[in-house]
């Protein structure tokens, strides 16, 4: 069993580390703003902050495309290349093996991904440490924010698997992100694991300012602790 769980946390968080290692604060030519780390203090909740759930719906081209495709006996490898490209958002191109009409196709890439509330509001479990934010849980966000914690005075990330990663500037990356406003945002990148204490991450936490004054918060973690695995995605949207 222990076998087990180390050749999955090296599946899903890549090649093994003999140590918790810091992840790199950003990849070359994503430099942050200057002033940047007051922007991103700014943004960060309060301690009980309120917020409301989100989620993503999506757009119609992921929740109709594949059912109409089928119905009219398409080609199931065409469809998989135009979802493949539209999940790592790019464009995709018509295919006339899909069965469907150009304009039909074309009629499915007009509507995008919108954030919309799940109808919950909670408050948010930030407390003030020191010169640290750190974050608990509470119901409705399912432990994907326990334990991690932001230095307030130089915006390193620390997860409690034992990795850390400072931010950098949030450049959307996907068909979603392109679909909100963002005035701008800040995100941390964290992955690695220890085999030795089965502790393990793959984190990504945006923080991101809307043109219309929200502020999104999105974190999308999977966890290894001691061998035991979460995985899960939060999204919470709040005013300052």
């Amino acid at each position: 069993m222990r076998a087990l769980r180390l050749s999955l946390m090296m599946l899903l968080l890549g090649s093994v580390t003999l140590a918790p290692v810091e992840v790199q604060a950003a990849p070359v030519g994503v430099a942050l703003p200057s002033g940047w780390l007051p922007r991103l203090v700014a943004l960060l909740p309060q301690p009980g902050q309120s917020a409301q759930i989100m989620n993503w719906q999506a757009s119609r081209l992921i929740v109709t495309l594949p059912v109409r495709v089928v119905e009219m006996g398409g080609d199931r490898e065409a469809l998989r290349v135009i979802m493949s490209k539209f999940s790592r958002g790019e464009k995709p191109d018509y295919d006339p093996r899909l069965g469907i009409s150009r304009a039909e196709f074309e009629s499915y890439l007009l509507f995008e991904p919108s954030l919309a509330s799940v109808g919950k509001r909670v408050k948010l479990p930030a407390t003030r440490e020191g010169n640290r934010l750190r974050f608990g849980d509470v119901a409705g966000l399912d432990g994907v924010l326990r334990g991690l914690e932001i230095d307030l005075l130089t915006g390193e990330l620390r997860a409690p698997e034992g990795f850390s990663g400072k931010p950098q500037a949030f450049v959307a990356g996907n068909a979603q992100e392109r679909a909100l406003d963002v005035q701008s945002g800040f995100e941390w990148n964290l992955r690695g694991n220890d085999p030795y204490t089965q502790n393990g991450v793959n984190l990504n936490v945006q923080l991101l300012a809307l043109r219309g004054g929200q502020t999104v918060l999105s974190v999308r973690r999977f966890s290894m602790m001691r061998g035991a695995i979460s995985d899960g995605r939060v999204i919470v949207q709040y005013v300052r």
